[in-house]
């Protein structure tokens, strides 16, 4: 029994569409029909694909054509040279199951574990007396370019220390900027006999500085208990050293607080 849409009057029922029993839309016949054309038409191309090749072509192209027996043998061969780790039987198995890629394998080299190099440890560098300044180079005239390296630094780092720059920027960057060929002045100490000592440092270690003086003598003052000084350009920036006593490396990642008084 066909069931039929109630509509007006005046205008004729519309066909069901998906119901039991109704007939399917044209557009739908028309699109498996070209399905099942295209079908047919793969398979019959596969069909050809797959043949066997006819006496006249291969005749024609100077092949000689091969039986079963040769060609799984053929096969075989060429499978045990791609794959010369598996087994006989293993390889029969994967052509019964699984689908065989046809490329070269290449070995897999082993990473080699690069060794790396340890520097040498602080007993070592001693040992070796590395950081020492030898007798014949403690001059004061030798480091002077040094100290001109340093001051152009310094006013690159200040952006050209301009009489309107503000002190707390210009101290809280000397604070974290690198001393070596700064010109520096020993102004309090509780040992009195460092009080005035004047040089460039040549080496700035966690405790000390290493300066050498317009006499042409090596120094090692402490920082405990000793407030520095240093001129460049007209401003004079003060250092204690009790609360400096990080070594260069440290210092450029380290925050300093403000503080109002502090004791030596």
């Amino acid at each position: 029994m066909r069931l039929a849409c109630v509509g007006r009057r005046d205008k004729a029922p519309r066909e069901a569409v998906g119901l039991p029993g109704a007939d399917p839309p044209p557009a739908a016949t028309h699109a498996r029909s070209c399905r099942s054309r295209a079908l047919t038409q793969h398979l019959d191309f596969i069909g050809v694909i797959y043949s066997k090749l006819p006496p006249q072509a291969a005749k024609l192209l100077d092949l000689q054509p091969q039986g079963s027996q040769e060609a799984e043998a053929f096969v075989s061969a060429f499978l045990k040279r791609s794959m010369p780790r598996l087994k006989d039987e293993a390889i029969q198995d994967m052509l019964t199951r699984k689908a065989v890629v046809l490329e070269h394998s290449l070995r897999r080299r082993k990473k080699e574990k690069r060794k790396k190099t340890k520097g040498f440890s602080a007993k070592q560098r001693r040992e070796m007396r590395l950081f020492e300044v030898k007798p014949e180079q403690q001059k004061y005239e030798l480091f002077l370019p040094l100290h001109e390296l340093w001051k152009q630094y310094i006013r690159d780092l200040c952006n050209g220390l301009r009489p309107d720059a503000q002190p707390q920027m210009i101290q809280t960057k000397l604070l974290k900027a690198d001393l070596h060929g700064a010109i520096v002045t020993v102004t309090k100490s509780k040992c009195p006999s460092y009080v005035g000592i004047t040089g460039i440092i040549l080496q700035e270690m966690k405790h000390i500085f290493k300066i050498i003086t317009k006499e042409d003598k090596l120094k090692v003052i402490p920082k405990l208990n000793n407030v520095f000084s240093l001129e460049l350009d007209g401003f004079i920036s003060h250092i204690y050293g009790s609360k400096f006593q990080l070594r260069a490396s440290e210092r450029s990642a380290k925050k300093f607080k403000a503080k109002g008084t502090i004791d030596l």
